[in-house]
């Protein structure tokens, strides 16, 4: 008989990267996804005041109600960036009053542009509370300290 010599085989210190990179990949399309819908209202120039920050809870949903300074009422929903169209008083009641009934606990915001008409916002406040809002609060930027 002949004596069979074994090799000792080393044992493989190489990584699978592959799964990483899978994973890596799905990372990246979730966060480009939810990149967009992170950003609610619209850009307007918001008027300047010395009040304490809001006691938001983030648990919460939000839902933003714009004015621009042309007057055009926007509402934080479905929509982001570009897509956003200006919609009516009466959408704006409509939908608010239907979300707020599917939703009671939502935190309504109001931004309004420091150029927007001063008419036009108490309409709108006028119609959010036709709509069941009972306090909205204003988004503000905070004073300039010296």
């Amino acid at each position: 008989m002949e004596t069979m010599i074994r090799k000792k085989r080393k044992p493989v210190a190489e990584i699978n990267v592959v799964p990483y990179i899978d994973v890596m990949l799905v990372l990246l399309i979730v966060f480009m996804v939810t990149a967009p819908m992170l950003e609610q209202g619209i850009d307007v120039d918001l008027p300047k005041a010395n009040n304490e920050p809001l006691d938001i809870d983030e648990n919460l949903e939000t839902l933003i109600v714009s004015i621009t300074a042309a007057g055009e009422y926007f509402l934080s929903i479905g929509a982001t960036g570009e897509d956003r169209q200006s919609v009516t008083l009466d959408v704006i009641g409509e939908q608010v009053g239907k979300i707020l009934n599917a939703n009671p606990e939502i935190q309504v915001l109001v931004e309004g542009d420091t150029q927007a008409d001063w008419g036009s916002m108490i309409t709108l406040i006028t119609t959010l509370n036709a709509a069941g809002v009972t306090n909205p609060n204003f988004i503000t930027q905070p004073l300039d300290t010296i």
